[in-house]
């Protein structure tokens, strides 16, 4: 029996009971489709992460302050003030893989401009922070190292900050406003960014010199952390280790570092994994469906075996051997399989596209897990449409005429 006669006995098979066999590939279609979705979901995931740590530069380099431990208990770090500016002023002159280095304060309070206030956050830093950060300035101007110096009462606003106090649309360039009750003239306005990876805002902020939020804001003379930017992507391991041996020099020698250093690498790594991993579960989970829908397949193959008991009786009888006819109900539920399978990957890639859409993700297809999908589809409906096929192989051609 050839492959174009199979085809046709197929096709009659499929036609002659339209609902039965829509309904038996519906556990192949929900389960194909969702592997597919579940996949494309998670890389279009994976993909945006990696996109918006890449816009901050994955040669960004942050100095931390390390959980100190009393007891062998983490006690936090929120008491470590031993970060200072001649921290800063070692990584400058010590590190030549590092091409600009900025210390950070943060800080948060109230932000106020006439009737209008905003709960906001406040971070310090020099003139390079904005360059390091990837911020750019849409109007006005940034500060510079002679305001650094002078402590100036100066700073940018962000687009959340510009949006909710001055919300009739009023240049905010020149204004003063306030942060909590330090009085500062707003000489920029930030470019928007959007939300970061964690689901931050990144517009909601206000930058000054680090200097005026220590001394004016915060009243302290530590810093809270270091950012630095090595000259290229390649070499920011070298760079790391160049910062943390700078950091040693005004930090204790032979103890445990009161410090930590971390790349964005390291995030885009951690954050690779994790979505990884949770792509491959959901694809797993997902995965249970395509079993219960093989398993769909090979109860109506058996059904299919018992009403055409006298069809097989008749074909042995007029020289079919075993093997045609065990090709014959194999290729039907193998032609069964991968119907469904075809549509399951053009639903999956429907639904991948609509929660792309939804949540501002890049639609991402993965030929590779369409490739797979198919092939499993092949598989399945051989693997569950096997031993009804030898079932039906295996009758006696006598007693499948008498059936009745």
């Amino acid at each position: 029996m050839n492959f174009l006669n199979l085809l046709k006995i197929a096709y009659r098979a499929l036609l002659r009971n339209k609902t039965r066999a829509l309904l038996t590939m519906l556990g192949v279609i929900i389960g194909i489709a969702s592997v597919i979705a579940m996949v494309s979901i998670g890389q279009s995931s994976s993909k945006s992460i990696n996109d918006q740590i890449s816009s901050m530069g994955t040669n960004l380099i942050m100095v931390m302050r390390s959980w100190q431990r009393q007891g062998g208990v983490n006690v936090g770090s929120g008491n470590v003030q031993t970060m200072t500016a001649r921290d800063v002023d070692a990584i400058r002159e010590n590190c030549r893989h590092i091409s600009m280095v900025s210390p950070v304060v943060n800080a948060s309070g109230q932000i106020v401009f006439g009737v209008n206030n905003w709960p906001g956050n406040i971070r310090g830093g020099n003139a390079e922070y904005m360059a390091i950060n990837k911020f750019e300035v849409t109007s006005g101007t940034n500060f510079t190292e002679d305001d650094v110096r002078n402590s100036a009462k100066v700073c940018l606003i962000g687009a959340t900050v510009v949006n909710n106090i001055f919300p009739d649309g009023e240049n905010p360039v020149g204004k003063i406003i306030r942060f909590g009750k330090i009085p500062l003239k707003v000489i920029g306005v930030l470019k928007g960014k959007g939300q970061n990876q964690m689901g931050q805002d990144q517009d909601d902020v206000v930058i000054a010199p680090y200097t005026t939020v220590q001394k004016r804001v915060l009243a302290i003379n530590y810093l809270h952390m270091i950012m630095a930017s090595a000259t290229s992507e390649q070499v920011a391991m070298e760079a790391t280790a160049e910062v943390e041996s700078a950091m040693r020099i005004y930090h204790r020698q032979g103890a445990t570092d009161d410090f930590q250093v971390r790349t964005q690498q390291e995030m885009l790594n951690m954050m690779n994994s994790v979505t990884g991993f949770l792509t491959a579960l959901l694809a797993a989970i997902a995965s249970i469906s395509l079993v219960v829908g093989g398993i769909g397949i090979m109860n109506i193959m058996y059904v299919t075996v018992t009403e055409r008991t006298r069809e097989i009786g008749l074909r042995m009888a007029i020289g079919a051997k075993n093997r045609d006819i065990l090709r014959q109900f194999l290729f039907e539920s193998t032609i069964l399989s991968l119907i469904g399978g075809v549509i399951g990957i053009f639903l999956g890639l429907a639904l991948s596209y609509v929660a792309s859409w939804i949540l501002s993700w890049p639609f991402m297809v993965s030929g590779t897990s369409i490739s797979v999908s198919f092939l499993v589809c092949a598989a399945t409906g051989v693997f569950f449409g096997w031993y009804p096929a030898r079932r039906a192989a295996s009758l006696d051609p006598i007693n499948a005429l008498r059936y009745e």
